[in-house]
């Protein structure tokens, strides 16, 4: 199933949450009487986890007519994101001098997973605007992940059972401020500024997809600029899992995004940065495409 969490062009006040339908271009949305603006679509896994029924079908919305929000508008805590997890990626990253977990050569394919966090302050939604805060950074970059959304919570979670603990995949743009990364020698600061965790366009559960097999793909202004797949990933999703868990109890709704591919604009000579008036756009094979333009302040 795909649950988007959304709000009707002609009412930006409630939050909804509903079922979409991709071939009718059709969002059938669900009754809910409480407060949807924190947990959006967290509140049918609520409900799932509880054994409980969905609320019924209140009505069907054409997509032209609603506007798509991040489909967690709120996470209750830090998203959880993991660094140089494609192997061309960690090489290009390594290589590039913005890498401070590179200390020689040899370093850049990394032998555990690096898990950083994003506030969730970061988190917007679809065609959300993008800022660059131009008297802060300009190194502002791109980054199209595979997104996990934690169903059944736990702690020492083996990987052999991890994926029952995965509800469903969306998608992120970790967006970053290259210099920022840099100059500081960690990740949280250049990736934690006011708009740079883009997520949608909703979520997918994962037993629509295969998760060892998706094309993840980025383009900036119509240009291709990130072409992988999910197979391609150091660490899969089980690891990630097992790893985090060890120490760290996930909790229903938990988010962890994956790692990006090859392709970022730190990569290229001279980089190619993110600049206002462009429109980045994220597709995931199984999930959709999320798109946000730039804008500077």
């Amino acid at each position: 199933m795909k649950y988007a969490a959304f709000n009707l062009k002609s009412d930006l006040q409630k939050t909804r949450v509903g079922v979409v339908d991709t071939q009718k271009l059709a969002l059938s949305e669900y009754e809910f009487q409480t407060d949807l603006s924190g947990d959006g679509v967290l509140a049918l896994l609520k409900l799932e986890l509880a054994k409980q029924s969905l609320p019924k079908i209140v009505a069907t919305h054409d997509l032209k007519n609603v506007n798509l929000l991040a489909p967690v508008p709120r996470p209750r805590r830090n998203i959880l994101c993991v660094g140089k997890n494609y192997y061309d990626h960690a090489k290009e990253f390594g290589t590039s001098g913005y890498d401070s977990s590179t200390a020689k050569p040899g370093d850049e394919i990394p032998k555990d997973p690096i898990i950083f966090t994003k506030p969730p302050e970061t988190v917007i939604g679809p065609n959300a605007p993008i800022v660059i805060p131009t008297k802060v950074s300009r190194d502002i970059d791109y980054e199209v992940e595979l997104t996990v959304v934690i169903g059944k919570g736990g702690k020492g979670i083996r990987k052999a059972d991890a994926l029952k603990h995965v509800w469903a995949y969306t998608i992120i743009n970790d967006v970053t401020a290259r210099d920022w990364q840099q100059r500081h020698k960690q990740w949280f600061l250049g990736k934690s500024f006011d708009t740079f965790c883009p997520m949608g366009p909703w979520v997918v559960t994962r037993d629509e997809l295969n998760e060892n097999d998706m094309s993840v793909q980025c383009w900036v202004n119509g240009e291709l600029r990130q072409n992988s797949n999910s197979k391609d990933l150091i660490f899969d999703v089980p690891t990630l899992i097992e790893t985090i868990s060890a120490g760290i109890t996930l909790y229903p709704g938990d988010i962890i995004a994956t790692g990006t591919p090859a392709g970022v604009g730190l990569g290229f000579k001279p980089p190619k940065f993110l600049k206002g008036g462009d429109v980045v756009r994220l597709e995931i094979g199984g999930i959709g495409v999320l798109e946000n333009p730039l804008v500077e302040a």
